[in-house]
């Protein structure tokens, strides 16, 4: 927050208002006028062109008004601004960073302090909770008990919220822990500038017979923060913990309840990470003094050299990866002295280690740059236009009902999501669609199938060429589908996400039919497959799809790379004959199906898993990929939780068969198996 120069006013002596409440602006016995000045309300900041105005309604009984300002909404440091009483209701103020409150005055009788307000609760909306390390942190402690005790079991709500931390140090009387749709973010350009003394997330919204269970802890996430203590990430699907400093212990898990699955990257965690009963995680590009615990498939990619385990399958459940061949971290924002910006790392190339430490590289975009999109205001036209324009969009936390397609077509654009938000299509449209241009960047939303059919919800590139996009990828980061489970509506979509373009990077996919919520059923949430990729040299990092009614992942693009899948397949086949029995003997469909025409695909740490619960269905292979040298697949593992008669081979008519529930069967090197069965012919 910018110092500025204030004239200090002591007028706590004239806060009390006068007792003369049944007699408003009137006069008392003596023939003395005495008001009972009310608070001014609904204030509002704007911005026109170069000035930002503060407005307010006509408080009855007031003659004028004085504006008191401060640091933050919760500082103790307001004082007035104004040399005299102001006559209208509105007023250009200094500095459009401050937080500003208005008092009405009539003689010696004063109003109380109205509520405080700033341009960047203007600019963010309601659902954006922005704190100072100059707030009273009893005040901060009680609002993010408020919010974490509305969303902490609230699965399929539609409220999102964003909460902001400018940099500097907080108090350890504030108790950060998130619930559903909540992202929490530091504002600094380094996650050390902004200090929490602890957070958590639990698992104990089931309740006593939950049993700690996090497989349903989905859809939030924490990023660019120093937290002073151990930490409790107890997540599944659809999380990301990004940027962070931990001077201490994680452990993603809570009491050791299950847990299904989560993305931990460019972080530092002086401790131990420990997993617990952890299903399946990939951690990138990240620092730890060591790692605890396995379970179903454990992914290390690009970390510092020597912290991940050095045991692996079929002893343990570890992959390591050592280098990371291409990435840009996600994009985030930032409160500088300057204003608020969004910072775009660069692209780093066969890379180990954090992005933060040293020379960060990137370029920090002003928010001037930036659409701030609002869901209750803003349409597809109005989102467009600003695309059309050439600005970046950043929207604001709630759900953007589209009726028509975003069409984000200039290069070097970036799309940033805030606190989960929400798009859906209302009219069987796409919600985006993509151009295959250079360096554009999507993060941090949730696309969401509407009730009319669309052939998809994100579409990246028109179509299949052979453009190299090697230099300047585009990035999809934290990106999350549903198809059901919302409402009661049904849903249906042909696919949730096709990538046409080449060279794009993934990092982070929840990809998800859903398999429970409202709305949900063979017939109601109708999905045949989750995502497709037709663009050669695709790398995604964590790529989890699930419940789809047909492939859950296609792949058709050349030198394809995944680096952690995790994948159910459907819990709801109604029966055999109608999940591929086809004559050749091939039951079920394949979680991961790789083309034909494939020529080259690599992929390590593949998890897929069968849970046959509304009938007797077999899955004939896990995964379906060509018989040809250039299939580098690394640690497959299926398991069978419960049913029968459960999947017969993990590839091809390779590995397997795990039928028992609680069983499983691995590949660690495809190569070697296809090797050892031409060897015995």
């Amino acid at each position: 927050m910018k110092k500025r120069a204030v004239a200090i006013a002591v007028i706590a002596a004239c806060m009390a208002l006068s007792a003369c409440s049944g007699n408003p602006c009137g006069k008392d016995s003596d023939g003395n006028r005495v008001e009972n000045v009310e608070t001014p309300g609904n204030l509002k900041i704007e911005k026109d062109g170069d000035r930002y105005v503060l407005s307010w309604d006509e408080a009855e009984c007031a003659a004028g008004y004085r504006v008191f300002a401060g640091s933050s909404k919760y500082s103790e440091d307001y004082a007035e601004v104004t040399e005299k009483a102001l006559r209208e209701t509105e007023w250009e103020i200094p500095d459009p960073e401050g937080y500003y409150k208005v008092v009405g005055v009539n003689g010696k009788i004063i109003s109380d302090y109205s509520e405080a307000r700033s341009y960047e609760q203007e600019l963010f909306g309601p659902n954006v909770l922005v704190f100072s390390p100059t707030d009273d942190p009893e005040k901060v402690n009680s609002e993010l008990t408020a919010l974490f005790n509305k969303q902490e079991t609230s699965q399929f709500d539609s409220r999102r919220y964003s909460v902001l931390f400018k940099p500097g140090e907080y108090s350890e009387i504030i108790d950060l822990k998130t619930g559903f749709y909540t992202e929490v973010n530091g504002l600094g350009m380094l996650p050390t500038d902004t200090t929490l003394q602890s957070f958590n997330n639990p698992a104990t919204w089931l309740g006593d017979d939950g049993n700690h269970n996090a497989t349903c802890n989905f859809w939030r996430g924490i990023s660019n923060l120093q937290v002073n203590d151990n930490v409790m990430w107890a997540v599944s699907q659809a999380t990301f913990m990004r940027r962070m400093q931990i001077n201490g212990n994680l452990y993603l898990h809570d009491n050791f309840g299950w847990a299904s699955g989560g993305f931990l990257s460019d972080s530092n965690v002086t401790g131990i990470i420990d997993s617990g009963s952890q299903q399946q995680w990939l951690t990138r590009n990240s620092d730890f003094k060591s790692w605890q615990n396995d379970n179903w498939n454990i992914v290390f990619m690009g970390n510092v050299d020597g912290k991940a385990p050095t045991t692996t399958w079929p002893i343990s459940t570890y992959t390591d990866v050592p280098v990371t061949r291409a990435i840009k971290e996600k994009p985030f924002l930032v409160c500088t002295e300057d204003g608020y910006g969004v910072f775009v790392p660069a692209l780093r190339t066969d890379c180990k280690g954090l992005s933060w430490t040293g020379d960060q590289e990137g370029e920090l975009k002003s928010l001037d740059e930036f659409y701030v999109a609002h869901a209750d205001s803003d349409t597809a036209e109005s989102i467009n236009a600003a695309l059309a324009e050439g600005r970046n969009i950043l929207f604001t936390p709630g759900i953007y009902k589209l009726n028509e397609s975003l069409k984000v077509e200039k290069p070097g654009t970036v799309i940033l999501g805030m606190g989960l938000a929400t798009l859906t299509p209302t009219e069987g449209n796409l919600c985006m669609e993509v151009a295959d241009e250079e360096g554009i960047e999507i993060a941090g939303l949730l696309f969401d199938a509407g009730e009319k059919r669309s052939e998809t919800l994100l579409k990246v590139g028109a179509d299949k060429n052979s453009v190299d996009r090697s230099s300047d990828p585009i990035l999809l980061a934290d990106v999350f589908f549903r198809v059901g489970g919302a409402n009661s509506a049904d849903t249906a979509v042909d696919s949730c996400v096709i990538l046409n373009a080449n060279d794009v990077i993934g990092d982070n996919f929840w990809v998800w039919r859903a398999d429970h919520g409202s709305g949900v059923g063979w017939n109601n949430n109708l999905a045949p497959n989750g995502i497709i990729v037709n663009g050669d040299d695709v790398k995604i990092y964590a790529l989890m799809v699930e419940h789809f009614q047909e492939y859950q992942t296609v792949w058709n693009g050349d030198g394809g790379l995944v680096v952690f899948y995790q994948s159910e397949l459907p819990y709801d086949v109604p029966s055999q004959n109608e999940w591929r029995a086809e004559e050749d003997g091939i039951h079920g469909y394949a979680s991961y199906f790789v083309s034909d025409k494939v020529k080259t695909h690599t992929a390590y740490g593949i998890g897929i898993y069968s849970y046959n619960r509304d009938a007797i269905v077999e899955e004939y292979s896990a995964m379906e990929v060509p018989e040809n040298n250039g299939m580098d697949l690394h640690n497959v593992c299926a398991v069978m939780i419960t049913g029968n008669p459960g999947i017969s081979h993990v590839i091809n008519t390779y590995g397997g068969p795990c039928y028992a529930g609680g069983t499983r069967a691995i590949i660690v090197d495809f190569a070697k198996e296809r090797e050892k069965k031409a060897a015995k012919e």
